[in-house]
């Protein structure tokens, strides 16, 4: 399959969807991002406040190049731990759009983008020990497998084990 060039860019009211997809279909966001049926209300809150753009999590659409086409989103958001300065981000490919490096790319871009436009330190996520397409993506994005954190994350009834990639200002390559 060929690879799909995407593009970030703010959530739009036509997006809105997504949160509803998210919050009632489990197939939507299975296997490794399901934790129960939730309201989406507070998404399209936030949306109608601050665009998703105005508190963590801050959001964007990973969209289609060539028709911009709705394929996913990126998050990003400072924890009170580690501290100021390190973001942890995350992302959700619709699933029609999976196994395309769509991942890969819009997490480069998110890194690129956060390096540029803040004075942050350090990015990181998390990823279940299963996941092995993100844990490829990320590594594709440029991030390094930092160890493993057990029973960081909840997930069909039982917790599960977790690996850490980062990356610093310090290993970041500018944007081409």
């Amino acid at each position: 399959m060929e690879p799909l060039a995407v593009r970030l860019r703010p959530f739009e009211e036509g997006d809105l969807w997504y949160f509803d997809r998210w919050a009632n279909d489990r197939e939507f966001s299975a296997p490794f991002e399901w934790s129960g049926f939730t309201s989406p209300e507070s998404w399209r809150r936030r949306w109608n406040d601050d665009r998703l753009l105005g508190a963590s999590p801050y959001c964007l659409v990973i969209a289609a190049v060539d028709d911009d086409s709705f394929v996913g989103s990126v998050d990003w958001r400072q924890n009170d731990r580690p501290g100021p300065g390190v973001w942890e981000i995350g992302i959700l490919i619709v699933p029609e759009y999976r196994g395309r490096g769509a991942g890969s790319e819009a997490q480069r871009q998110l890194v690129d983008y956060l390096f540029s436009t803040t004075p942050c330190h350090r990015i990181w996520a998390g990823t279940e020990i299963e996941n092995i397409a993100e844990q490829h993506a990320l590594e594709r994005a440029g991030l390094l497998r930092e160890g493993c954190v057990r029973g960081a994350h909840f997930r069909d009834g039982q917790w599960r084990d977790s690996y850490i990639y980062g990356i610093t200002r310090n290993d970041w390559r500018h944007p081409t």
